[in-house]
């Protein structure tokens, strides 16, 4: 019974949102330089009249950069709304964009790093954050060699079920493996048992909630943020080398992305060790280009109180 109501309610979440997805893949369909011309568009009612987390973004901007006057926060403030509107039009290209497009627009600099690792056999954690487009990050697959290896990258559930989906296919269009945050290790686990090398992506500069809080220090000036450490458990548990990706946009609508060796013995290391540093690393790539970080997001919900 269960699984007939299961069924049915699918169903009618595709029949409800099928002008929705019909809508989305004639807007994937234009070239990009056209959907830019509809960001721009979008930008404006977002921006002004919807004023989309508004008061939050400039809080977060303003708490992080306490030297910029107003303008020069309201400055980068539109700056970020305008990538955030790219954002939105460059995640719907996916579901219609070439492996050769997707090549030129997102550059892995040196993936012949990583490919060096599994190519002797040891598995990598990725660790990146909510900048520039991380969406189009899977697209890593494009630049190695995917059938030799297991390419993954772990997702948090939406409570959209439709969205949820939508996403996911989104995710796998380049071949890589979405996992669910809850299944993260018993899935890892897995890959290593394979005897397949893997890489495996985590987006580790959200906030954890209270019962997953063990490590803070200073992060965008602010002195007792709160900092996910469940990758830096994995790979010491694992002993997976450990790499950050460091993203650049150097003009609208093209990425480029570095990998950094943080640790090839990860069992080695202190404890947090893995995470001070990439809180560090991705601290540096926000601060080079702000507007390209995701401030949307209430990251210092869980702050110690100020002494």
């Amino acid at each position: 019974m269960r699984r007939t109501n299961y069924t049915i309610n699918m169903n009618l979440r595709k029949i409800l949102y099928f002008p929705l997805y019909i809508y989305l893949k004639l807007h994937a369909l234009m070239p990009l330089n056209v959907l830019y011309i509809l960001a721009d568009i979008l930008f404006f009612p977002l921006y002004y009249i919807i004023r989309y987390r508004r008061k939050l973004i400039r809080e977060n901007l303003s708490a992080s950069f306490p030297e910029k006057s107003k303008s020069e926060i309201v400055s980068l403030e539109k700056k970020f709304y305008r990538h955030f509107c790219d954002y939105i039009v460059e995640t719907i290209k996916l579901m219609h964009i070439s492996d050769e497009e997707m090549k030129r627009r997102m550059v892995f600099t040196n993936a012949e790093m990583v490919q060096e690792f599994l190519d002797n056999g040891q598995s990598c954690i990725m660790l990146l954050g909510h900048y520039g487009n991380w969406e189009w990050v899977p697209s890593v697959s494009l630049w190695l060699p995917k059938h030799k290896y297991i390419l993954s990258q772990i997702y948090r559930p939406l409570k959209n079920k439709w969205f949820d989906d939508f996403f996911l296919q989104l995710r796998s269009r380049f071949g890589s493996r979405s996992i669910a945050k809850q299944d993260t290790l018993r899935t890892i686990l897995s890959f290593r048992a394979s005897g397949k090398p893997s890489i495996t992506g985590f987006i580790a500069d959200q906030t954890p909630s209270p019962a997953n809080i063990h490590f803070r220090t200073a992060f965008l000036g602010r002195k007792d943020t709160a900092i996910l450490t469940g990758a830096e458990k994995i790979a010491r548990k694992t002993g997976f080398v450990v790499v950050y990706l460091d993203v650049e946009c150097p003009k609208r609508g093209y990425y480029t992305a570095t990998y950094k060796l943080i640790s090839d013995t990860s069992q080695n290391t202190k404890e947090f060790e893995i995470t001070t540093k990439y809180t560090e690393e991705m601290e540096k790539t926000i601060l080079r280009a702000p507007q390209y970080w995701l401030w949307t997001h209430n990251r210092w919900k869980h702050n110690l109180p100020e002494s």
